[in-house]
């Protein structure tokens, strides 16, 4: 079950697989993948499942079949760190899909050589980038003209909610202020950043196949 928030002038389909699809335009957005991080983990002895990489690609793989973008654009922090094999199962992945653009605004874990984006014929941009009213960033902005919506990865947002038991639940969410918003994590494996919402605020949490709005 997905959710629609209105931003600006813009349509905004939440999905449970943590992306956003901008319907008119057809453009898919996720942030923070983290490829390769299992990979990463894993030669430095730590034990990680393997499978988590797998689970990332295939849910990647089947939002393209089902929403059937134009556009993908990565919000930062596509891969994790230096290269591993884990880049080239990534780059075939983007060939089966000849007919889309795929985007990428850098964010602080995007440290490879600019051959390895070009490589796999992605479209790189240094800095953050606007479609319409939304103003596309890896980490979240401080200054930009208020004539935009500044839409952010980075922090992988999360909140707690409460049972009648007290028994906490943390889950990752979309997190909508006044003048920008958090995208969660679309990565397996990256942890939670909890939030404190303010009054007004819009917080959206995913809880297995459904986005369910809490605030």
């Amino acid at each position: 079950m997905k959710e629609i928030v209105r931003i600006k002038s813009h349509t905004l389909t939440l999905l449970p697989s943590k992306s956003i699809f901008l319907a008119e335009e057809q453009i898919l957005l996720l942030a923070d993948l983290h490829l390769g991080k299992i990979n990463h983990f894993r030669r430095s002895g730590i034990a990680v499942p393997p499978k988590t990489n797998a689970q990332n690609l295939e849910r990647l793989i089947s939002e393209l079949q089902q929403q059937e973008p134009k556009r993908v654009i990565f919000m930062g922090d596509l891969f994790h760190s230096h290269y591993n094999e884990e880049w080239e199962v990534f780059g075939q992945t983007l060939r089966s899909f000849p007919d889309i653009s795929f985007e990428l605004v850098m964010g602080n874990h995007d440290i490879m050589s600019d051959y390895q984006y070009l490589k796999h014929e992605m479209i790189i941009h240094p800095d953050p980038i606007t479609i319409g009213e939304l103003l596309l960033s890896h980490e979240p902005l401080e200054n930009f003209n208020d004539q935009y919506y500044n839409l952010a990865g980075h922090i992988h947002p999360g909140v707690v909610l409460r049972g009648r038991g007290r028994q906490g639940m943390r889950l990752p969410c979309f997190l909508f202020g006044e003048k920008k918003g958090l995208i969660p994590a679309f990565g397996a494996f990256t942890g939670l950043a909890k939030q404190k919402p303010l009054k007004g605020d819009q917080v959206y949490v995913i809880l297995e196949d459904q986005v369910v709005k809490v605030a």
